[in-house]
């Protein structure tokens, strides 16, 4: 109970704009990087001197919201640049992807930021998987695995632990995920309790970045899964409308889950070892994490239940055609 009393209540933020070292030379993308959590965060590292990709689907909302953060700070030395991305449509990734490396040679931080929380049910993707899973799991998986060699390559020249690939998770995880972790015949039959899809997402964000960490935590990309916290941002579009005025005194501003995504993203008190692990608002450690939950991302050679190999491998299926 403590320790979900201090995620509802979060300590002071260690990390913000205050105390950010400069970010000149470093390369950023953050997925929805034109609204809530991730205008923020985009506005944090361009302040900063940061070059800043938001990739997203909409180019218009994108530029408006460039031409905000350039004039809010007209001597910071950084770049916006807008990449368009539709996360939910597994056939827009590679292209983008292809994109920017066109133009970019190092990506120093990505951060797989933008999601989607209770759609109406019979919202799918392209590909016909459900919403929740399609934007939170399997195009960031797509979007990471394509930008892996990039993510690779900067981190030859770069600070021990400084290239780093974030993904989102939520309360939900510690709260409510079932003891194997995700429900994969939930996901495959596309379940139509949109709550418990958004948790088997969630989780599932979790187990690719454990993934991530041990298949590229030798070459040093540090993979971590944060919870940004509880905040009134977009995400809750498709609650019902008395769900927010309920909610709203557990509710903090959008910033506050950009400084748990800053953290992550950015404090040199993470090292090498912590990849795969999970961060709590505005930025700490998981101090316990979920025993049945680690042991579902263990294989089962390694005395785990091999729960995770499974979720993985039904990922993997799902993008392979799109790389």
């Amino acid at each position: 109970m403590g320790l979900t009393w201090s995620q509802f209540f979060p300590p002071a933020p260690g990390l913000t704009e205050a105390n950010l070292p400069s970010q000149k030379g470093r390369v950023f993308m953050i997925t929805g990087g034109y609204s809530g959590v991730g205008f923020e965060l985009s506005k944090i590292l361009y302040g900063a001197g940061g070059k800043i990709y938001i990739a997203g689907r909409s180019e218009a909302k994108a530029k408006t919201v460039i031409q905000a953060i350039e004039s809010a700070y007209p001597n910071s030395g950084g770049e916006i640049v807008f990449l368009p991305l539709q996360l939910d449509d597994l056939t827009t990734i590679k292209p983008a992807v292809e994109r920017f490396t066109r133009t970019e040679s190092r990506l120093d931080v990505l951060f797989n930021n933008a999601g989607v929380s209770n759609p109406p049910p019979e919202e799918v993707s392209p590909q016909g998987h459900e919403l929740q899973f399609a934007t939170n799991c399997l195009g960031p998986h797509l979007l990471t695995q394509l930008l892996l060699p990039t993510l690779q390559r900067t981190a030859l020249g770069a600070p021990a632990a400084s290239v780093r690939v974030i993904w989102l998770g939520s309360i939900v995880v510690d709260m409510s995920a079932p003891s194997n972790g995700v429900n994969l015949d939930e996901i495959i039959q596309r379940d139509s309790r949109m709550n418990r899809n958004y948790t088997n997402s969630k989780t599932g964000n979790w187990f690719l970045a454990d993934h991530l960490a041990r298949q590229a935590g030798s070459s040093g990309v540090l993979s971590l899964v944060v919870n940004p916290g509880n905040l009134k941002s977009e995400l809750t579009r498709h609650f019902p409308s008395w769900a927010p005025i309920l909610l709203s005194p557990l509710l903090y501003p959008p910033i506050y889950g950009a400084y748990s995504e800053l953290w992550a993203g950015i404090s040199p008190d993470l090292t090498m070892e912590d990849g795969g692990k999970s961060i709590i608002p505005w930025g700490r450690l998981h101090p316990k994490p979920r025993e049945d939950l680690l042991k579902a991302m263990k294989p089962k050679e390694a005395g785990g239940t091999g729960d995770a190999e499974l979720f993985l491998r039904y990922c993997d299926d799902s993008i392979e055609q799109y790389k």
